[in-house]
């Protein structure tokens, strides 16, 4: 046989066993968002932007010059930025003292207010006495009182107790919380009670169930009231203003207004450099606590 013919009877077989052409895919057109979607993210968008822009206007108003500041047309980014405002801070006032005095009445007034509302809120929650539904609506109602109502009474007890112009005046008078004590309760109803049942078979009394059971299944919402306390009380500046006189007892939000000079001579960027400086430790808070912040806003909703 010829190597012609070998040659056709080879390419005849490999052709009748050759695999067809793959089809191509059709193709998938994308889809676009609905117009729910585009509404919500920008809803969003202008939400962040209202939230932020002042927040950025102030770091950026801080790095520049005070000549700089009052440019017409303001421009939003410094030209040459400038970190001297922040030297003048801590040359106009003791930055030292007055965060050391800030970190003392916030953090125990949230340890307070932590322990207060955990305390009342299982009791409104798990226990059972006489006129239980009318005392929590009375403390639901003081939510509705400014501070500024309540400051002269609050001011005549404080210097009563011989405690004028001390930074237990802070403290004191804001351990009790009615928000919190509400939303500690809530906590606390969204807790089974299969535990306490199973303790109570043990012979375990309502301060041991209290204590060994429902205390570490509420630390989430007890956190939640530690840093909302934390946060609040860390910017606060009526009550401060009013109940201490001497500047070793003032608070950062205090020390935060001699800067603004005589009759506001005060340069705006050193003003608004101990602000951002002021909103460190109060984002560093929070940015260690979102977690458990989180955790414990919903926690309530998978029980």
């Amino acid at each position: 046989m010829s190597s012609q013919t070998l040659q056709t009877r080879t390419g005849k077989h490999s052709g009748s066993t050759a695999e067809p052409p793959a089809t191509p895919k059709p193709y998938r057109t994308r889809r676009l968002p609905a117009a729910g979607t585009i509404g919500r993210y920008a809803a969003l968008a202008v939400a962040a932007a209202l939230t932020l822009g002042p927040v950025l206007w102030t770091l950026s108003t801080s790095l520049r010059t005070p000549s700089e500041s009052f440019n017409l047309p303001p421009s939003f980014l410094p030209i040459n930025p400038d970190f001297t405002a922040y030297q003048e801070v801590f040359k106009q006032i003791n930055v030292g003292l007055l965060v050391l005095n800030s970190a003392l009445v916030t953090g125990l007034i949230a340890l307070g207010q932590m322990a207060s509302a955990t305390l009342a809120g299982y009791a409104f929650a798990r226990l059972d006495f006489r006129g239980k539904n009318a005392i929590f609506s009375l403390v639901l109602a003081t939510m509705m009182v400014p501070v500024q109502v309540t400051i002269v009474p609050v001011f005549m007890l404080i210097r009563g107790m011989g405690l004028s112009d001390t930074l237990l005046a802070l403290i004191l008078p804001a351990i009790p919380t009615a928000f919190g004590t509400f939303l500690m309760r809530q906590y606390f109803l969204g807790l089974p009670n299969d535990f306490a049942e199973a303790a109570a078979l043990d012979g375990a009394g309502p301060w041991r169930i209290f204590q060994s059971v429902y205390v570490p299944l509420a630390v989430p919402g007890m956190a939640i009231v530690g840093i909302l306390a934390f946060n609040f009380h860390w910017n606060e500046f009526f009550r401060p203003l009013i109940l201490t006189i001497s500047e070793q007892n003032f608070t950062l939000p205090l020390g935060l207004v001699t800067l603004q000079g005589n009759l506001g001579t005060g340069s705006i960027s050193v003003v608004l450099a101990g602000v951002i400086l002021s909103m460190l430790p109060a984002l560093v808070v929070f940015i260690f606590g979102q977690r458990t912040l989180r955790e414990g806003l919903t926690a309530g909703a998978s029980k």
